[in-house]
């Protein structure tokens, strides 16, 4: 772990991380999310029924969009060239949750941590649109990185405890 902010300058101001003398590697990183909801939403979205459509398909395609846009989205991100986005989602009906679960992949001097998280919480949000007519308390929750591979800093996982 480093003891300072990578994004601001001796200075204290903003700047763009270089990158440029970092060593390409393959950099991979999974997140999650999760949104809870009635029971009555829960059910809409698992049997298909929702008035527009595919919740759950059409929030695949929405994450990974979102994805490929982060550095759009966030100032200081790189645009880096994915070479894949998995995008799950698990239904919980006991919990009348839907957890989706990113894994994103480059080759590259950066990280994909802010895409794979990005792309949860675009997918989150598209299921909250999708269903907001008939639930706006739905509630997004524990969006975090679980693990990090690749660069110098090697492997990092999330402790489970």
């Amino acid at each position: 772990m480093t003891d300072r902010l990578t994004h601001f300058d001796a200075d204290g101001q903003a700047h763009m991380v270089d990158v440029g003398g970092k060593t390409e590697t393959k950099r991979v990183a999974v997140a999650e999310g999760r949104i809870t909801m009635e029971p009555a939403t829960f059910r809409m979205v698992k049997e298909g029924s929702a008035k527009k459509g595919d919740v759950i398909g059409i929030a695949r395609i929405a994450a990974i969009q979102a994805s490929k846009r982060t550095s759009d989205l966030v100032p200081l991100c790189h645009p880096l060239p994915l070479t894949r986005v998995a995008v799950d989602f698990t239904l919980d009906e006991a919990a009348s949750s839907i957890t989706c679960n990113v894994t994103a992949e480059t080759v590259g001097r950066t990280g994909v941590e802010m895409e794979a998280l990005t792309a949860v919480q675009v997918g989150l949000l598209t299921i909250y649109d999708m269903c907001k007519a008939v639930d706006r308390g739905m509630c997004m929750e524990g969006i975090r990185l679980l693990e990090k591979l690749g660069g110098k800093s090697g492997h990092w996982k999330l402790d489970a405890s």
